[in-house]
């Protein structure tokens, strides 16, 4: 059996083609650290551990202690045996999921291309093509968001999911203006919205009424309440006619079957990038099993880490919503390990 030899990392930093703002705040680059787990016969795997806003404790200085501190854990142990090593990461790190998601992504591609596996066909191969949306971010300049649009536009994109801040008065306004933007360039568009964790049941509800007045189709809304807030959730959920959709309130399986037992939404955002492989399965297979809408999701990544939110999406396919568009807010190449970057859609070549 082919075993770990070392385990390397590295930090990167790139500019944003904007701001990215949202309720939790804003940043002009992302900044990631990219593991390598390298196996006796030169074979590797690369995984990403991204920084965010709703993360506090993802910092680059802490990625990368943690990562030092468990590597001799993985040394000269069979690549195929990595998995309880990671449940006990965890287990031991539960503020840094995406550090230990970032290991684990790395891990499985190591054990991947050790048995000449692709990571399509891993998860079933079932589709070659899917089309994301584009992420609007949260600002009260318009000049800047026109622009934003502009770009989104030339690109091809019909569906925006645009980041608001829990202010109603404040978010209908910026929701009139791209509506208005969008329906001057499209016949026929999707509007989605994200909050973050921004609002109060209050304001959501006030929001809500809002939309409606206005007459606007909105898809979805996303993390509208703080992730804990388990009894306002369940609340807007019986009265919101718009679905809901979690995200920063579900990181494992766990926390999928407490969201369907106390009926606390209508869906759920995957993301590998702060589940990991194990724990994102099991939260599509919960979801799955009791009817709930499906979206993947993204950080803001680098093609290293939303590589394996297109692999699983397009593998498993069976998703309502793809939020897979961290790359376009980067300066980029259109091909990557497999996959052609085609306007909006992310085609594999390889089943």
């Amino acid at each position: 059996m082919n075993r770990i030899k070392h385990i390397r990392f590295y930090e990167v930093t790139k500019p944003l083609r904007i701001t990215f703002s949202t309720s939790m705040g804003k940043k002009d680059v992302i900044k990631s650290v990219i593991v390598k787990v390298t196996l006796e016969d030169g074979t590797y795997g690369i995984g990403e551990c991204p920084t965010s806003f709703t993360l506090k404790d993802e910092t680059i200085s802490a990625i990368t202690g943690i990562i030092k501190e468990v590597s001799p854990w993985f040394l000269d142990i069979p690549i195929d045996s990595y998995g309880d090593k990671i449940e006990q990461l965890r287990r031991k790190y539960p503020a840094n999921p995406m550090t230990v998601s970032g290991l684990e992504v790395a891990m499985l591609r190591a054990s991947l291309n050790n048995r000449q596996i692709s990571e399509h066909g891993y998860w079933g191969g079932k589709t070659t093509r899917i089309e994301t949306d584009i992420t609007i971010p949260y600002s009260t300049d318009y000049t800047v968001l026109a622009k934003w649009l502009k770009y989104t536009l030339a690109k091809n994109f019909t569906i925006f999911k645009l980041k608001v801040s829990g202010n109603p008065e404040d978010d209908i306004r910026l929701i009139s203006f791209v509506h208005r933007t969008l329906k001057d360039n499209r016949d026929e568009f999707a509007l989605r919205l994200d909050c973050n964790q921004g609002y109060s049941v209050k304001t959501f509800l006030k929001m809500v009424d809002l939309v409606e007045q206005n007459a606007y189709n909105i898809q979805l809304f996303e993390q509208p309440l703080p992730k804990s807030n388990y009894k306002g959730l369940k609340e807007i959920k019986r009265y919101s006619p718009i679905p809901i959709i979690l995200d920063e309130t579900i990181f494992t399986g766990a926390d999928m079957d407490m969201a369907v037992t106390e009926n606390l939404c209508d869906g759920v955002n995957i993301k590998i990038a702060k589940s990991g492989i194990t724990e994102s399965g099991k939260i599509y297979g919960i979801a799955k099993q009791h009817g709930l809408k499906l979206m993947m999701g993204c950080m803001t990544e680098t093609m290293a880490g939303l590589s394996a939110g297109i692999f699983f999406a397009s593998g498993k396919s069976g998703f309502d919503y793809i939020d897979l568009d961290s790359i376009y807010f980067l300066y980029h190449k259109n091909h990557y390990n497999g996959i052609t970057i085609d306007g909006p859609a992310f085609i594999t070549s390889y089943g």
